[in-house]
């Protein structure tokens, strides 16, 4: 007898498809961003797919780093989407008065959108595991015996494996952040998100940071990275946006963008850019 059920096989079909058409991490759609009078994001659309890298690049007050933290929910944004996973966040009120309408919602995709800032914010008076276990233990209830085999791992991971036991201020500015980075690695998210991981160090411990990121992407990891150093954008990402005065100029592979940019303004900012991979190449063209 002929099973004449076709839902077995319409199942098999939608996962497969899924798989060839995974949806985006994050999909941001026209979104604006205020402080007062000052517009610093003026409709800006982003789309982030599973294991793709961006980089956010500009000049300094372009929206760079205001489009990251609106992305994180860690900023109100007045207009726009932002949609995690396929879920859209929720809104009430409009304009200036609008805010997430759920709370608990915000808290789960910041669990799932891990950030690294440019000043490492870590707990001065834990130690590095300790730091690095914090938020899986009080926020995700994760075992501790199960967060710490973890935290361990990602410390050796990034090269810290030694420095477990001791506090921030006994580390380097290069060691702190790349224990920041192990600190959102232990949250197990779906994308990680960079505000200028490197721009506080100098140039031989921005390099043990850069290394870290680099290993990140060939993992197939997601993740949005704002960054001054053009040859770490160059090096990671597979899509590079230029944003300029809170909209996006340009956007495009690093070797359109980097190689042969239509922008005035983007050819303008790579002059400026010594370490732009073919700035002096593109400010000729």
């Amino acid at each position: 007898m002929t099973d004449a059920s076709p839902a077995p096989a319409l199942a098999r079909a939608s996962d497969q498809a899924d798989r060839a058409h995974p949806a985006p991490v994050i999909a941001i759609q026209g979104l604006h961003k205020a402080y007062g009078s000052l517009e610093v994001l003026k409709g800006v659309d982003v789309t982030a797919m599973p294991g793709q890298v961006i980089a956010l690049i500009g000049s300094s007050g372009s929206g760079k780093s205001t489009l990251l933290r609106c992305c994180n929910l860690l900023e109100d944004s007045q207009q726009g989407e932002i949609v995690f996973d396929g879920e859209p966040v929720r809104w009430r009120g409009k304009g200036a008065n609008r805010q997430p309408a759920d709370r608990a919602q915000v808290a789960r995709i910041r669990t799932n959108l891990s950030m690294v800032f440019q000043g490492f914010n870590l707990w001065s008076h834990m130690t590095v595991l300790q730091n690095v276990m914090e938020a899986p233990v009080t926020v995700l209830r994760h075992p501790r015996a199960d967060v710490e085999a973890r935290a361990r791992d990602l410390l050796d991971k990034v090269g810290i494996g030694d420095k477990a036991d001791v506090y921030p201020a006994q580390m380097s500015g290069g060691q702190q952040q790349r224990a920041a980075i192990a600190r959102a690695l232990c949250m197990q998210p779906r994308a990680l998100l960079f505000d200028e991981p490197t721009s506080a160090l100098d140039p031989e411990l921005e390099q043990e940071v850069i290394r870290v990121i680099k290993a990140l992407a060939r993992e197939g990891r997601t993740m949005l990275i704002v960054t001054h150093d053009m040859t770490l954008a160059a090096d990671v990402a597979d899509h590079v946006i230029f944003l300029h005065q809170g909209l996006i100029e340009e956007e495009g592979t690093p070797e359109a963008l980097f190689g042969a940019p239509r922008s005035p303004r983007l050819r303008q900012f790579l002059r400026t850019a010594d370490d732009a991979p073919e700035a002096h190449a593109a400010a000729g063209s």
